[in-house]
């Protein structure tokens, strides 16, 4: 069980991890701008430049990412997480609970990104399913499209 709590200024993020005794530790996750605005140090990234050339390595053994290019996707990564984890916190502010958990994440993964995670499922969060098109909106397609070949 992991608390969190991201200030507005995104560089200090508050977390306790939920353990069974009384006692709370708190953790807290200071990240300051690096190069080309990444953050720093390298030990606090999820996605390190190492991870990241084993990762194109697996694809294309004989690739090999620029520096600029490199940076750039590690500053994607960071970005993306910090996105998640704040979305995931406001889920769960909005289930008015401090608590961060699985289902928070999971929740925003699927809805904005479309992205199922394996082995995570759960029977409490059910597919998104997309309202179904009326025949009005059918028939306009069907027009537009007869239209278009034409």
């Amino acid at each position: 069980m992991v608390r969190c709590q991201p200030q507005m200024h995104n560089t200090v993020t508050d977390c306790s991890v939920g353990m069974a005794n009384s006692t709370t530790p708190t953790l807290k996750v200071l990240t300051a701008a690096g190069p080309a605005g990444r953050t720093s140090p390298e030990g606090s990234q999820v996605l390190t430049k190492k991870k990241l050339q084993d990762l194109v390595r697996e694809i294309d053994p004989n690739e090999q990412l620029d520096e600029d290019v490199e940076e750039m996707l590690l500053q994607i990564a960071d970005d993306f997480i910090e996105s998640v984890v704040t979305a995931a916190c406001q889920l769960a502010r909005h289930r008015k609970s401090n608590t961060l958990e699985v289902k928070d994440v999971q929740l925003h993964l699927e809805r904005q990104w479309n992205m199922w995670i394996p082995g995570y499922g759960s029977d409490e969060i059910r597919p998104f399913k997309k309202a179904c098109t009326t025949e009005a909106h059918k028939q306009r397609m069907a027009l537009i499209r007869k239209t278009t070949k034409k």
